[in-house]
């Protein structure tokens, strides 16, 4: 059976969590979450409030960890999830989180970034000639580590599948799928 990694940590927004995780379990993948420690995430709801500026958090569910980042190894895995929220913007500078993610842009495996999650490997200078779908507000970011920013629900490039949050989950999760679908058939059994 494939196995894909979720990488992620607190503050890792539910919906953007959740989805892939309960998605690719429905592909017939298992799926292992990994963050800094064995502790559970405390997973955070972003909400859009018409008297903010900005989205608004609460807090969420939390979520099982089931390898720390430090005990990975990369070559058990078939695919790596990164959900968005704030996580990917403090999990990024973790030696381990570099040495994970490395490795799957190195073997051309299947990589799904949602929201914020491109923040991981564009500080890597991964994304550099790739394109990528993010949250709005870090476009420009995306675009200062060499991404070509696509506003769609559903962004692959080669091994790569993205999207802006958790409203293009429905679009995401079929692009996500196939993606992982077709790595998975080329896999010698």
């Amino acid at each position: 059976m494939p196995r894909a990694l979720l990488l992620t940590g607190d503050a890792a927004e539910e919906l953007d969590t959740m989805y892939p995780y309960y998605r690719v379990q429905e592909g017939g993948w298992d799926v292992d979450v990994s963050s800094r420690t064995l502790r559970d995430v405390q997973l955070v709801i972003h909400e859009f409030d018409p008297g903010s500026d900005a989205y608004v958090e609460k807090p969420g569910r939390r979520l099982p960890v089931d390898v720390p980042w430090s005990e990975v190894d990369v070559e058990r895995y078939d695919a790596l999830i990164i959900p968005g929220g704030r996580a990917p913007e403090w999990i990024r500078v973790d030696a381990d989180v570099r040495r994970i993610t490395e490795h799957f842009f190195a073997r051309d495996l299947p990589i799904a970034l949602v929201c914020h999650g491109a923040q991981v490997p564009a500080v890597y200078g991964l994304l550099k000639g790739r394109k990528t779908a993010c949250f709005p507000p870090i476009t420009g970011d995306m675009e200062n580590a060499g991404a070509t920013v696509v506003d769609a629900p559903d962004v692959v490039d080669g091994n790569l599948v993205s999207c802006r949050g958790w409203p293009d989950m429905p679009q995401f999760g079929r692009a996500m799928m196939e993606l992982f679908a077709r790595h998975a058939a080329s896999v010698p059994a």
